[in-house]
């Protein structure tokens, strides 16, 4: 009878335990303190440990049509365990375009890697990028890593860039409005003349890319480029580098810390060996300091620079 009473406790307790949704008990205990340090909801399924990020506080339309958040605005960060213990983290970001770059530089600063950078909408306001993000170590360093990038989501002022500063006097019809010499020094090579732009372009030679036998050169796209409009005291670059996913990061890292916006990271191109991957960037100020952000992408690429799996 002690016996049939026991199991039938036991039976209970057993269709209880079944009948709760996942809990914090089921999460690992250094998923919770994960959980707990963020100050964010999340779940913990199929080996993975999901934060949620999503941007509740946007109120988002799409070509005048109001949208939800879980419409496509829902951001996360996951682990996952791997070889050895050590944490797999990848998760994707949903951003303002205000928000991009100081979430990059706090991604950068604190040792996460940044993976894309792209839209998933046309028409969409306020306008809407998505970063992926990656990183490799023990769940609460990774936690620390991370949350500074995800405490400025919500929280970034307009940038000041929105505020026009007063135009340099033009340069006369006659007169170009760039020092080239200047520049072409700082850049370590010669630029070109295009109308009143002034534009450097250099090739990626050392990647020795080909397709169906044809070389894969400066000029079919292979190439890293800066583009200078305005004058030398005011000035706009835009432009895009080219390189090894080796290389990313180093040349995120040196255009933030030269105060350029990073616009986009992507692929022109499939199936090349190696994966080369592009990178878009804008900047406004004077051109001499526009053009050394320039030049320290450049000295991040190369075979000798950085080494891993391309």
């Amino acid at each position: 009878m002690k016996l049939a009473r026991l199991i039938c406790i036991f039976s209970f307790f057993v269709l209880l335990l079944m009948a709760i949704p996942l809990s914090a008990q089921d999460v690992p205990k250094d998923y919770q303190e994960v959980l707990a340090f963020l100050g964010r909801a999340g779940d913990f399924k199929a080996k993975v440990l999901k934060v949620n990020v999503p941007r509740n506080d946007l109120h988002v339309t799409i070509a005048g049509q109001s949208t939800p958040t879980p419409f496509g605005f829902g951001g996360w960060v996951a682990m996952t365990k791997g070889d050895g213990g050590t944490e797999v983290l990848m998760g994707d970001l949903v951003l303002t375009q205000e928000e991009v770059n100081p979430v990059l530089s706090a991604l950068l600063d604190h040792g996460m890697e940044v993976t894309a950078l792209h839209n998933h909408f046309f028409f969409e306001e306020p306008r809407i990028f998505y970063m992926h993000v990656h990183g490799h170590g023990e769940a609460l360093n990774l936690a620390h890593a991370i949350k500074p990038a995800l405490d400025l989501i919500g929280h970034v002022s307009p940038a000041p860039m929105d505020a026009k500063p007063a135009a340099a006097p033009a340069a006369s019809a006659t007169t170009f409005p760039f020092a080239t010499d200047a520049l072409n020094k700082i850049a370590g090579f010669d630029g070109e003349k295009l109308g009143s732009v002034y534009k450097f372009t250099l090739g990626r030679d050392d990647l020795h890319l080909t397709e169906m036998g044809a070389t894969i050169n400066a000029r079919m796209g292979l190439n890293s480029w800066a583009a200078f409009a305005g004058n030398d005291a005011d000035a706009q670059i835009a432009g895009d580098i080219a390189m090894r996913a080796s290389e990313v990061n180093a040349v995120l890292k040196a255009l933030r810390s030269h105060g350029l916006n990073i616009v986009a990271i992507h692929h022109h191109m499939l199936d090349t060996q190696p994966n080369v991957i592009f990178l878009h960037y804008w900047g406004r100020g004077p051109a001499a300091k526009l053009a050394a952000g320039f030049r320290a992408a450049l000295d991040e690429l190369g075979p000798s620079k950085h080494t891993g799996n391309d």
